[in-house]
């Protein structure tokens, strides 16, 4: 599925949000653009996740498509153990690119964070390093 030809659109910031799939309450994501279909292993989609202040998610990820991640605003910590502590700190304009299969996670925000992601199936892709 393609996404279709958006010019600038104001975005509402205050509705439209939702709790994804697998993910704790304080956690919601506004989908942009595009989806994802999971069995066939296609698609792309463009979102905003936010993380409300003192959230945090217990178990790393995966998944079996890209992903890139964008801090747009606030405090985001990677790494925390089952009760919220530990981890590395991140802070706006950081940036993450992770192939199918790699493990992250998992992530806290004591303040509250914004994050912009593009996900997508890409098999053409090849890991450059």
């Amino acid at each position: 599925m393609l996404k279709p030809h958006l010019e600038f659109t104001s975005v509402d910031l205050d509705e439209g949000w939702a709790v994804p799939t697998g993910y704790p309450e304080g956690i919601e994501e506004k989908v942009l653009c595009g989806s994802l279909d999971s069995v066939r292993r296609t698609g792309c989609r463009t979102r905003l996740l936010r993380f409300h202040p003192g959230v945090y998610t217990v178990k790393p990820f995966v998944h079996d498509y890209w992903e890139e991640v964008y801090l747009v605003q606030g405090d985001l910590i990677v790494g925390n153990d089952e009760h919220g502590d530990g981890g590395e700190r991140f802070s706006p304009n950081t940036y993450a690119c992770r192939p199918p299969g790699a493990f992250h996670g998992p992530f806290k925000s004591e303040n509250g964070c914004m994050l912009l992601e593009i996900h997508y199936y890409a098999r053409e892709l090849a890991i450059s390093e």
